[in-house]
């Protein structure tokens, strides 16, 4: 991988707070990622399963991890299976991990090759009473092709009818929410990577160019930066583009006037950014769209000052809610009359403002975490809110990626990109 090399205490960390949650005699079972075939001999570019990744730190395919805490050999607790290499695959494919390398990525000291798996499974499977399986539960997933872990639930069910199951998602739901220092490290070099880009962008953009070559400044900057690309497919939407939500087409000339939102974030070594910017394509926002940018980005930092130990994720979205009725008011977008008549399940600032605020962010651009716990320091979280004016021809969010503190404002881990109306338009102009 393009990344540096990860110290494997991260992942000896990780493994041991999930352990120390699975019930007696119990095993957990990880699977990689597979990859996925386009046609022909052809395959999408391979990304290690979140879960995999962030118990080992293993990012090749064909791998999976078992734990197994109380099992009678000590070097059966944990145990790694990888694929074995040789020299055609060395030719063919590059290097792939062999047992030492395994131990020096993951911090794991038994690592078998993929072959040994059923022979070594079944006997430790005879010490186990319980199996966890390993489910995607994110509350926005819609997953409909058959993964590698599927196919490996439906097997151990088939073969050990007599063993009981838990799920592994609600341990890892309430780990990955928070992260530890060297988890904030890694996002905060996504974040950095996308600041060089972003100002990269701020000093490209003019009347005339395109937004598949404003998209194609990103993908530079963060390839030059070990990044393997966007941390999720991004937006670049000039003028009334900004009012799709996710608009990825990015097939526009950006015009004169115009204001160009950007959704865009790298990763880097496998973590997330997420940042988004409104700029004025002719390098100087008119005073409406000033008007409106900073009634935006006021709702953005009284949001950002709500994150702290404690809050609630409903409460903290009504409050948003009430921000941004505030501002809509002051804009004219809406009246009083419009707010009293309101559907309490759709509030009348929904009409410009339809979205959520905030999400976690780590390992995926939307996180794994505990909506409905307090929220607790270390916790990293998007604050992303926005106007959509199609009649008006633009739309405006701003995002950053910020982390709770145990006490005091959260760090903003993009706080060197620029953000206030008078920093965009003297990078623009320099």
């Amino acid at each position: 991988m393009k990344y540096d090399l990860i110290d494997s205490n991260l992942f000896i960390k990780n493994r041991q707070k999930f352990m120390a949650q699975m019930k007696p005699k119990s095993i957990a079972v990880f699977n990689s990622n597979d990859i996925y075939p386009i046609g022909s001999d052809s395959t999408m570019p391979f990304q290690q399963a979140r879960d995999l990744f962030y118990l080992s730190g293993v990012d090749q395919e064909e791998s999976i991890l078992v734990l197994f805490p109380d099992a009678h050999e000590a070097k059966h607790r944990e145990i790694l299976f990888v694929r074995e290499t040789n020299d055609h695959i060395a030719v063919w494919e590059g290097e792939k991990l062999t047992k030492e390398k395994a131990l020096e990525v993951s911090g794991i000291k038994t690592t078998y090759w993929l072959k040994d798996f059923g022979k070594v499974f079944y006997d430790i499977m005879t010490e186990a009473a319980t199996v966890y399986f390993n489910t995607n539960e994110h509350y926005r997933q819609s997953v409909e092709t058959e993964t590698r872990e599927d196919r490996f639930i439906d097997w151990c069910k088939n073969k050990f009818p007599a063993h009981k199951w838990e799920k592994s998602n609600q341990i890892l739901q309430e780990l990955r929410g928070t992260k530890e220092p060297q988890e904030i490290e890694l996002m905060q070099q996504a974040c950095n990577i996308t600041e060089k880009a972003f100002k990269r962008v701020l000093k490209f953009t003019k009347p005339g160019v395109w937004e598949y070559e404003i998209e194609a400044e990103f993908i530079h900057e963060f390839t030059r930066n070990r990044s393997r690309g966007f941390a999720y497919t991004p937006i670049i939407a000039s003028g009334n583009n900004a009012n799709v939500l996710h608009y990825i087409e990015n097939k526009m000339q950006c015009k004169e006037g115009e204001l160009l939102l950007i959704d865009a974030g790298a990763e880097y070594a496998n973590y997330a950014s997420d940042m988004t910017r409104t700029i004025p394509v002719s390098g100087r926002f008119s005073e409406r769209q000033k008007q409106v940018y900073n009634a935006v980005l006021k709702v953005k930092k009284e949001a950002t000052s709500m994150l702290v130990p404690g809050t609630m994720w409903k409460e903290y979205h009504e409050e948003v809610g009430k921000l941004m009725t505030s501002e809509l008011l002051g804009l004219g977008l809406l009246d009083k009359a419009a707010i009293q008549n309101e559907d309490p399940e759709w509030p009348a600032y929904k009409k410009y403002f339809m979205h959520g605020t905030s999400h976690h962010i780590g390992l995926d651009t939307h996180d794994y975490g505990p909506l409905k716990k307090p929220m607790q320091a270390n916790m990293v979280f998007t604050v992303e809110p926005g106007i959509y004016l199609p009649d008006e021809g633009f739309g405006i969010r701003l995002e950053d990626d910020v982390v709770i503190q145990e006490s005091g404002e959260p760090f903003n881990l993009m706080r060197n990109i620029p953000l206030e109306v008078e920093e965009i338009e003297d990078w623009m102009n320099k």
